[in-house]
């Protein structure tokens, strides 16, 4: 008897004991939000997908323009488009000599995921010198394309480039399909002009990629389109798509 007891109340003091401890833990958890809070997600990288919305809105001004714009059978002639958007820490501002860019291509379903790219060196014109300057080139045939799939060129060296004519139309003298596999041009303080670019070097931007894809995804999985552009990337694709659509007309 005496047994029991003893039992009984070593039980009843182990309960007295542990009965507090259970009562705090989930207390100081409600009062502490990093305690209680599941492990969040990593937050997204918003300098790619700002790139990205950067180009289609530069694409869309200058195409919005009535008269200063990539002539339409120019723009509907191109196999790939790259945009260069002004950044704040410089971008292609002359003397760095150096800007981050996305780049899309025609594919049979439509214009390919985006690829991302930077560009430096070489000489940028007397355009480049304005503190908001902004880049668009067009690859303008398979020659051209294909070097851009290769990662890496150097414009008027591996692929031919010129200034791009400009207006709402092209005039009947230019011989612009036949003299540049790229045809380059440049926005700053307003103007918007041909621009050239020869010398300069087209890197693929891995960091970018890594970013906005979650893993590396080479030049030409994207711009042949072999994988599916993510809907971060409809700013730029479809601003383009509009464009292009109605340049060839």
């Amino acid at each position: 008897m005496r047994g029991m007891m003893r039992n009984l109340l070593a039980l009843l003091l182990l309960f007295c004991f542990l009965t507090p401890i259970s009562l705090i833990a989930p207390l100081s958890a409600q009062n502490d939000p990093q305690a209680s809070a599941p492990a969040s997600a990593p937050e997204p990288n918003t300098k790619a997908s700002g790139r990205i919305e950067a180009a289609g809105t530069v694409l869309d001004e200058i195409q919005g323009a009535p008269d200063q714009r990539i002539p339409e059978e120019v723009l509907g002639s191109a196999e790939c488009v790259a945009v260069v958007p002004s950044l704040l820490n410089g971008g292609f501002v002359f003397g760095a000599r150096y800007g981050k860019g996305v780049a899309s291509c025609r594919t049979e379903k439509g214009w390919s995921a985006p690829a991302f790219f930077t560009i430096g060196g070489g000489s940028f014109g007397l355009q480049i010198g304005g503190q908001a300057t902004d880049v668009v080139m067009l690859i303008m045939n398979k020659g051209g394309m294909d070097h851009l799939l290769a990662s890496q060129f150097k414009v008027g060296g591996d692929a031919s480039a010129a200034a791009g004519p400009v207006g709402r139309h092209a005039a009947a003298d230019t011989d612009w399909k036949m003299r540049a596999q790229v045809l380059t041009y440049s926005r700053s303080r307003g103007l918007f002009a041909g621009l050239e670019l020869n010398g300069a070097v087209i890197k693929q931007d891995k960091d970018s990629t890594r970013d906005f894809y979650g893993r590396m995804v080479p030049f030409k999985t994207s711009l042949k389109g072999d994988i599916e552009a993510p809907k971060a990337a409809y700013p730029f694709l479809s601003t383009l798509a509009k464009w292009a659509q109605q340049a060839s007309k």
